[in-house]
């Protein structure tokens, strides 16, 4: 069970993910952070050193989730096609599931500070690899033709990185629906 403190962190992490959604990270002010939770201003000092460190939890969060799903996607077959099917439709399901953190998280990087942006560039890093190594699995068993599986690998997640950006919770299409047209997508971009 969090303790209160814990929990009040968290109401003002919550807080900043929206408003950083809303408004972008350099139109938020603590103060709209505080209102937005409940609280007084002085309360997000109290829990959390900056805005920034706001930013930065949300943003290790994120990645860390999506490393995680990525890295369980691809446990999940053998087959480099269905890895990458099954990789990209995971991915695509976070994006719009927790569309409000993925936004800050895929559009407001520019705010961290140097510390923080190499460790959250790190965790990119990390995700970009293991996708590209599903692609190049790919192309070694033939089983997908691409000139480039770096260039397909950026292609295929700038896609799915940019559902945070458009989609809404009323959006025309269900979030099954656009996994599977990411997904088969994917496939087509890769030649399998």
């Amino acid at each position: 069970m969090p303790t209160r403190a814990e929990q009040t962190r968290q109401r003002l992490l919550d807080a900043a993910g929206t408003a950083f959604a809303e408004r972008g990270f350099h139109a938020t002010t603590t103060r709209d952070i505080a209102a937005a939770a409940g609280m007084s201003p002085a309360a997000v000092y109290v829990h959390h050193e900056t805005k920034e460190d706001l930013l930065y939890l949300l943003s290790l969060e994120g990645h860390n989730a999506t490393d995680t799903l990525v890295r369980q996607a691809i446990a999940c077959a053998d087959d480099p096609a269905e890895q990458l099917t099954a990789v990209v439709s995971a991915f695509c399901a976070f994006q719009v599931e927790q569309h409000v953190l993925a936004r800050v998280v895929n559009y407001e990087l520019e705010a961290l500070r140097p510390d923080h942006a190499q460790e959250i560039a790190r965790l990119r890093r990390s995700i970009q690899r293991q996708v590209q190594q599903v692609v190049e699995r790919g192309v070694d068993q033939g089983a997908f033709r691409t000139s480039s599986a770096a260039m397909s690998t950026m292609a295929i997640l700038s896609l799915c990185v940019d559902i945070a950006r458009w989609y809404r919770r009323d959006a025309m299409w269900p979030p099954v629906e656009i996994a599977g047209f990411y997904s088969d997508l994917a496939l087509r971009m890769v030649g399998a």
